[in-house]
């Protein structure tokens, strides 16, 4: 194997070590989805179609988006946060390896872990207590191209906004900032289908949506053909530009802390 290879096994079973938390997390993700399910079938109530999705359409997408909650990791932090605080990140940077391709590969480990362990029970309880969409054959391996894509933009946006500490004393303002954005513009609180107008439409081409939207399209089989083709290609598409900034910062933080006398 691979360094990178090692590293992301590693990261797995770091992430897989106390399952019994990842339950806890797995159960309260659940309880909030039945309290996000009946919110949202109150307002397909009032407004049946909205978005173009269904009611249970509506229910699908609330549970997937809680079975999403930690893979994705949608509020947002990394340990390489603290490592810059405490300078051991000068250990990270004299590794035979990126700084970006050692923890895009640790992250990979932990998506992997926290969908093994946090992302069934949301969608067994959701499929069990309301009407529920699965994916056929095609929306399911369409999913699964979405999903590692959707991990990937979700580590490449996190590193950017973790590298701001090495020019700020203290990050908490600005990840708050981020898991905001993270929150509204990805979906997790409503489908960005629902969303009017010109906030709709920007809402859907800002990267955000590439990390729960689009994965949940696909899920739900609105994604299709050449739409889905579409889909793949934004969210590749972002994790490439995204992952390209994420080098120049990480380049201008190498500079910044060897000025330093880092």
């Amino acid at each position: 194997m691979g360094v990178l290879a090692w590293v992301c096994w590693y990261g797995y079973r770091r992430h897989t070590a106390y399952p019994l938390a990842s339950a806890a997390e797995a159960v309260t993700n659940t309880v909030f989805g039945f309290i996000r399910a009946y919110i949202l079938l109150a307002l397909w109530e009032t407004r049946p179609g909205l978005g173009g999705y269904d009611a249970a359409d509506a229910v699908t997408f609330c549970f997937l988006t809680q079975a999403l909650v930690g893979p994705v990791q949608i509020f947002g932090g990394m340990d390489l946060t603290r490592r810059i605080r405490d300078g051991d990140v000068a250990i990270d940077l004299h590794r035979p390896v990126g700084l970006q391709s050692w923890w895009l590969a640790d992250d990979l480990g932990r998506a992997a872990a926290a969908l093994l362990l946090r992302a069934g029970p949301p969608l067994l309880a959701g499929a069990l207590v309301f009407p529920f969409r699965w994916p056929g054959p095609v929306a399911a391996a369409g999913f699964a191209v979405s999903l590692v894509l959707a991990f990937v933009v979700g580590f490449a946006l996190r590193y950017l906004v973790t590298l701001g500490a090495f020019w700020l004393h203290d990050d908490r303002g600005l990840s708050s900032a981020a898991t905001v954005l993270s929150l509204f513009f990805s979906g997790m609180i409503l489908p960005l289908v629902v969303f009017p107008g010109a906030l709709g439409d920007v809402a859907a081409a800002l990267p955000w949506s590439a990390l729960v939207q689009v994965p949940a399209d696909v899920w739900l089989g609105v994604r299709t053909g050449a739409d889905l083709a579409a889909a793949l290609a934004f969210q590749a598409g972002w994790a490439l530009v995204l992952l390209a900034a994420g080098a120049l910062v990480t380049r201008a933080a190498r500079r910044k802390l060897v000025v330093h006398g880092g």
